[in-house]
């Protein structure tokens, strides 16, 4: 497959989630809840993401190759895979992220483009 260019800051996944309250007085809950900066990522990646991946629907194991250009040095590069392939979900280019078995990451300094390239590598069953 051919490598795609996804523009922008990836957020972090572990500070990507607020707690929310949910459900009646007498019942309330505690839920985890999406930030408004994780759901703009996610949007902005589905429109960004060409025809080549979007609704691929991978079924089978594969591997993520991806690089990761940050706007500086401060964010660890392994807080941007989960969100990674869960917007790769989302956007139905695959089916289970469980499924990945190898992931190649690299990190890089873009301070006026931040963004990730990566390609899904299929493997045979």
């Amino acid at each position: 497959m051919k490598t795609e260019i996804i523009y922008g800051k990836v957020p972090s996944k572990s500070n990507c989630y607020k707690i929310i309250t949910l459900g009646p007085k007498n019942k309330r809950f505690s839920s985890l809840g999406k930030t408004k900066a994780l759901k703009e990522y996610e949007n902005s990646f589905f429109m960004q993401l060409s025809g080549a991946y979007r609704g691929k629907d991978i079924e089978g194991f594969f591997e993520l190759e991806i690089d990761v250009y940050y706007p500086s040095m401060r964010a660890d590069l392994d807080n941007c895979l989960k969100g990674v392939l869960d917007c790769l979900q989302k956007s139905k280019a695959i089916r289970n992220d469980n499924k990945c078995v190898k992931i190649t990451a690299r990190r890089f300094v873009d301070k006026k483009e931040p963004r990730i390239e990566f390609k899904l590598i299929e493997l045979d069953e």
